[in-house]
Formats: C-alpha cells, structure tokens, sequence
C-alpha cells in the first residue's frame, strides 16, 4: 500500500494570487496579494522562502512570525493565519499596501491630504507608545517599509522582524545586515562605548523623526538631510526637531508626543483625528454624547476621504442603528455615505437598513426618510417597495401630524412607478380620496391634487378614466384658493389623458365656472386653460382625421415615459422644496373643507343674489371625491361609469381609528419641511388661444398654485381665513379687483355672531344658578354635611 504526503501548502486555506510581489520590502520577507479559498475574500500573504546558508535571517523572520501571532493592537498589522514548514513561512494578515506604493499612488491622483496624514502618524505614534510603555519592546525598525495602509486608509506598523525587549533579558538588538534599513539608525548607536545616556524610546523616536521627513518630503537621501524640514508642516516642525535632536536623552516619550501635538492649534488637533477617536470609544459612549456626534458628522464627511468613509464610517454608522439604538440621526450621514458605494455594495449595506426603518413608529425617523427619499427610491426594486416599503409608508397618510401626511404624499411621486396594480389604483386612489375630500389642512388638500397630477400617467386607463376628471373638479370647488389652482393645473398636465367629449363636456364647464373665481390667480390660471382645450378642440374640429393621434393617450396603458410632461410643471416631490402645511401649523389651522363655505358663484346684474349655501358638515361620501354636479342635465348624461365617486372603495374610518390609536404613543420629533416662498409669475393677455401644451408647462407651474394673495376686505370680527395668509405670493395691488366684491361670506358672520349670542346667554344662566342656590341654602352651620 502506498501513502502519499500531505502538501501543507495546498491544504493551506488561503492561497497567493498569481502576481508579482507589492514591491520589494527591504528585509526577509515579500509581500503578495492573497484571498480566503472558501469565500475569496482579499488578504495579504507575507512570504519568506528559507535558503540554504541564511540561517541569520531564517531566525529573524521566525522570531517576526512568533511577533505577528502574539501581538494585537488595532494599530498593528492584524494577524489571520500563518504556515511554518521546513522551506517557506507564511504570514496571512489583513489587505494592505505598503505605505510608499499608497503615497505615490495617491500623489497621481491629486495628493494626500494633511489631514490623513495626521491621522496616520497619530496610530504609528500610538503603537510605539503601546510597544514600548504596555510591553517594553523597542520595535527598532520604525521606517516607509515597516507602515502599511488597509482598505479604509488607516495606517499600522508592521516589520516586528528585529524587535526586541528593552529590559535587556531576550538579548541585545539583532543585526540587520541591510543598508536600506541601517541608515535609520540614530547617531548615538555608533557609539560603542556606552556612555551616552538615553531612554528606551530614543532610537525609535529618532526613526519616527526619519519616517515623518520621508513621508512629506519623498526617501530620504541619508541622514543629514534631517537637518532641512523642506514640505514638514509648521505645526508640525517644533515636534519634529525634538525626534531628530542629537541629544536621545531629549527625546520624548511616544505618549508625550502625542500629547504635544494633540494641544489646540496642534498638527492632530483637527476634525478628522477627533471623528476617528470618537469612533473608536463609540461603544463607551453616553447616548446623548452618540447623538450630538451623529447630528455634526455629516457637516464632516465632505472633507474626508471616500475610503475613510466608506469602510470606516459607514459599518460604524450601521452598527450604531442596529445595536446603538442611534435612531433618526444616522439617516442623514448614512445617506451621505451610500453616494461612495457601487449599487451592489448600496443593495448589500444600505437597503436591509431602509427597509426596517421604515418600520420604526419614531415619527422623527420616518419623516426623514421619506424627506431624503429621492436618495435611495434608485435601488428599491418594485416586490420590496409593494411588499415591505409602502405597506408602512401608507400609514402616514392616517397621521395625527400634519407634517407626516404631507410629507407622505410628496413621496408618492416617487414611489408610483413601482407600485403594483393594487397598490396604486386601489390603496393609494382610497387615501388620496379622503384627504382631498377631508383633510383638515388645506395645502396638503392642494398637494394631494397636485401629486394626483404628476401621477397621473402612471394609473390604469380605467382608474384615469374613473378619478382625475372628478378629482380636479373637485378641486376647483375647495375653498383653499391655492387647491383651485391646482386642481386646473391638473387638467392642464394631463390634458392627452381625455377625450374629446370630456374635454367638451366635462372639464369646460368646471373651467368656465372658474372664469369669476374671486382669487384672481384662478381666474389668471383658468383663462389659460380655456384656451388650450378650445385650440385642441378647434383644431381637431378643422381636421377630424387628427382625433385619433389626439386621443392615443386616453386608452393607452400607463408608462413610465407619459410622466415627463407633467413633471415639468411642479418640483417639490423631487426636490422636497417647501412645505405649505408647516407655515399653517405654526400660525393658524386652516378649516376643513367640510366647515367652510364655498365661494358663490356672481349673479348678473340686476338679478338679486341668492343667499349663501354652506357646505353640509358631513360628507355625502366617505373617502371619495366628491363630485357634485352642478348642472342637472350635465349629471344626466354623465355615465355612472365614468365617475369613480360611486365605485364602493371600502370605508377608511375604522382603520383610521385602529391606526391613530397606535400612534398616540409615537414620539414626536423632526416634524415640518423647510418653508419656502414662490412667487406667481406674469401671464400676459396678449398670449394667443393657440398656444401649444409645452408653453403651458413651462409657465404655469405646480407653484404657481400653491400661493394666494391677501384679502383685500378686512376679516368679520375674530375670523381669520385661509384666504387672509399671503402664502408666498405678491401682495395685493392698490387698484381694487372688481371680483374681490364677490367674495363675502355673510354665512360665517353669522355663525360668529351666533356662537357669541350663545356663550354670553350661557353665561347669565351659570350666573343666575349660582345666585339661586346661595340664597335657597343660607349660610351653611359648622358641622353641618353639604349633600349636593
């Protein structure tokens, strides 16, 4: 029976990459670019081969071998695993370069920054502090090829070959044998006589002298040099002289240097060394100290270099939300990072994270995340925006915060062109319908119409044909100006989704009704509008045979492509410009459409005015757009199929309920946008019927709606309404609008005077009680029990 040898280095689990060596390092050993057999992960292979006749150098790498496996410090290169046979040695340790082929490299590509540099003096210094005050050993071979640099830019101290204990009990310092490395040596080592007194550090602080002159000013020539700083920084030079002094006794400890430079105005006194320090205690740190760092690290990363943020910052800033309980601060910085990694590495690290912080209840988290949306929408695809995203996103819209239900609809703009059927014309048409029709704040009414707009294109035609006729009509009946406005920009964006019967029928009549709108930004908007849809019409009146290339769009599937128009028009969705409803929660709350009146239409001259009708305090249907009619022979034709108001969408009060209940408990936090001003722009009446669909888009935008001017009438007493705020706009002009008259509301003055009549009779009958019982009572006797 035969029996073969096991190979030692084939069984060995990591295996050299087929390359030349990294350079060649002054000393025993070569460097190779390795990985792990099992899972191809990258490692560097330090390899000596042992030849005959070198048994000097074959005990040094051995005692470097014992060194590696022995010694942990972060700042010293990690050891992985190793191999010993009777021909070669290997050292596994993590991917690294050595520092001179780093500088270079990074010199092509535009330099390397200062503070990088201090950053990585700081851990060389620190792990001859480590050797030489933890465990008494003098490393003696501190130089450009003993410094290596990992993935994330952080520097450590490699080269332990001719290391050695300073207490003197392992021998005396081993030979080296090599010039490149001799000429580190410090001057007093000449001295054979012993006579010079000096401190265990000195040679190695003199050689850290040596390494700081070669890493600004390029190898050094030899030793004189030293004598010139040339390109060492000027914070820097006072601390240089001091390791380079020809006295050793002068020579500082590794721990004092760093305290010399770490001093305000220091060479490390600097962000990016205060950021990694902080790292490297996080998991000591108090919460509040994690929160106030996360909160200014983001202002940060702009200085700091990609690799450094990346592999650094990045699984720190991951473990913080997982295990640190960091909450909503991380978001920001997390978001910062994620545009350094390649859209595999964003998929692997960044999206597990989004996806469960979406189903945080912390109100401050989830507003970010769907303010800072457009970051990472890119790398969603469509089963885990419909399966994991939207299911949670979708109970902002049922939130006690106004600021979260807004901001939930801005998101939807983004999230549409990956939700499925279901989802968009079923779930999401159920929402927008009661807050169209209910929600108590009147911009996120406007916004809602507005989203409708922009995503329009994205619905079914069966779902285009049911909702966006009677959600702009709708709209044009709010009593908030700004929603008006919307809601005839709506028709406009999505003018290719009707035919040419509803454009006659349908949407004409609600645009003329519009034509004495007391705001004149509706008026201004639906004169417009009546102009494009009349050229359409004329035009396919002129030539019939251009109805079918008009009408290709009203049955045609949804796409992605169709949006492009109507995103023209409005940018907040994308680029979450300002929010309306947080200018309303900090002043005054805007009135349900369900409690205030609709503006009367004018009557003709001559013909009394009829009295006020105020809008019914209850809708005639819950969660769905009310449309009501206002001609009865328009109702009449109208085919029950082409409204979706009567389409039973399920009622939303009980999940409301169930949904809000959770919610109480929420915290609150990071609540409202940042408000911004937009101002109307000039429309000229010169402007001819037959102007085409792109000038419309590219003057009356989504802004445009969003703002009313001030009313030009004083307020009924201790009435303020939603048409009284100057919502951005300009402000009214001195010459009087002849429809501003049509705008008195004599219902409300009413209903205020009313409430008024009612609390003061109130008020007498408390009074006259309490003045009957003090005299039926009489003066109450000591002891006596009071029964009622």
């Amino acid at each position: 029976m035969w029996f073969f040898a096991r190979d030692p280095v084939r069984d060995f689990p990591f295996e050299l990459i087929p390359e030349p060596p990294e350079g060649g390092l002054p000393g025993p050993w070569a460097l190779h670019r390795g990985r792990k057999k099992a899972t191809g992960s990258p490692v560097s292979i330090f390899v000596y081969d042992v030849k005959p006749g070198a048994e000097e150098q074959t005990q040094v790498a051995k005692a470097a071998f014992k060194r590696f496996k022995t010694l942990r410090h972060p700042n010293i290169l990690a050891y992985i695993d190793g191999l010993e046979t009777e021909k070669c040695l290997h050292v596994v340790t993590e991917a690294v370069t050595p520092l001179g082929i780093y500088l270079k490299a990074r010199v092509e590509a535009g330099g390397l920054k200062e503070l990088e540099i201090s950053w990585g003096l700081h851990q060389i210094v620190k792990a001859l502090s480590f050797l030489v005050n933890d465990c008494s050993l003098i490393h003696n071979n501190v130089c450009m090829a003993a410094v290596f640099v990992d993935r994330a830019g952080e520097w450590k101290l490699g080269g332990l070959d001719y290391m050695y204990s300073a207490q003197g009990n392992g021998g005396g310092p081993p030979r080296k044998g090599i010039p490149e490395l001799e000429q580190y040596d410090p001057p007093e080592l000449a001295d054979s006589s012993g006579r010079v007194v000096r401190e265990k550090w000195s040679a190695d602080m003199w050689r850290l002298g040596c390494l700081i002159w070669e890493v600004f000013n390029g190898p050094l020539p030899r030793a004189a040099a030293l004598r010139n700083p040339g390109k060492i920084p000027k914070t820097l030079v006072p601390h240089y002289c001091e390791l380079v002094g020809a006295n050793p006794k002068v020579r500082p400890n590794p721990a004092r240097f760093l305290q010399n430079c770490r001093a305000p105005g220091g060479f490390m006194s600097n962000r990016f060394v205060e950021t990694n320090l902080f790292l490297e205690e996080i998991q000591i740190k108090e919460p509040a100290e994690k929160q106030k760092f996360f909160q200014e690290l983001s202002k940060s990363l702009d200085a700091f270099p990609e690799d450094f943020c990346r592999h650094k910052v990045l699984p720190q800033l991951l473990t913080a939300f997982e295990f640190g309980n960091a909450g909503a601060v991380v978001l920001t910085p997390l978001f910062k990072v994620g545009k350094f990694l390649s859209a595999e590495e964003y998929q692997q690290k960044i999206i597990p994270v989004v996806v469960k912080m979406f189903s945080s209840t912390d109100r401050a988290m989830r507003i970010r995340l769907l303010q800072q949306m457009e970051q990472f929408i890119q790398y969603l695809d469509e089963p885990t925006v419909n399966t994991q995203i939207f299911p949670h996103v979708v109970h902002g819209f049922l939130d006690t915060n106004p600021a979260i239900r807004e901001q939930t609809v801005k998101s939807m703009l983004l999230l549409a062109p990956k939700l499925n059927e279901a989802n968009l014309n079923v779930e999401l048409m159920k929402h927008f319908a009661r807050l169209q029709a209910k929600d108590e704040q009147g911009p996120i009414r406007c916004n809602t119409t507005v989203c409708l707009g922009k995503i329009g294109s994205y619905l079914s035609a069966s779902t285009r044909h049911r909702v966006l006729t009677s959600a702009f009509s709708r709209a044009t009946r709010d009593p908030f100006a700004p929603s008006r406005v919307a809601g005839v920009l709506g028709f406009a964006a999505t003018h290719n989704l009707y035919s040419m019967n509803d454009c006659a029928q349908k949407i004409l009549p609600v645009l003329c009704g519009l034509t004495v709108d007391p705001e004149k930004s509706v008026r201004d908007q639906a004169f417009k509008a009546i102009r494009s849809f009349l050229s359409k019409l004329e035009s396919v009146s002129e030539d019939p045979t251009q109805l079918e290339e008009v009408e290709k769009d009203v049955h045609a599937a949804s796409s992605p492509g169709m949006g492009g128009a109507a995103a023209s028009w409005a940018g907040w969705a994308v680029t979450g410009v300002s929010s309306l409803t947080s200018k309303l929660i900090r002043s005054h709350p805007t009135t349900a459409p369900t409690e205030t009146n609709i503006p009367q239409r004018p009557t003709p001259e001559g013909v009394p005015a009829p009295a006020p009708t105020p809008v019914p305090a209850t809708p005639t249907t819950s969660g769905h757009w009310e449309t009501q009619e206002e001609d009865k022979d328009t109702a009449e034709d109208s085919s029950t199929a082409d409204r979706w108001d009567d389409e039973d969408w399920g009622s939303l009060e009980q999940e409301a309920e169930s949904v809000l209940a959770q919610q109480d408990d929420w915290s609150t936090g990071g609540q409202v946008s940042r408000a911004s001003q937009v101002s109307n722009s000039d429309h000229k009446s010169s402007k001819s019927p037959e102007s085409d669909w792109s000038s419309w888009e590219a003057e009356g935008s989504w802004e445009q709606g969003w703002q009313e001017p001030s009313s030009q009438e004083p307020p009924p007493d201790g009435t303020r309404l939603a048409s009284e705020y100057n919502w951005g706009g300009p402000e009214s002009s001195d010459k009087g609008d002849p429809f501003a008259t049509l705008s008195a509301r004599p219902s409300t003055q009413v209903k205020a005077e009313l409430a008024r009549k009612k609390r003061e009779e109130r008020r007498r009958e408390m009074e006259a009680k309490r003045a009957e019982r003090k005299v039926a009572k009489g003066p109450m006797k000591l002891g006596a029990r009071k029964l009622d």
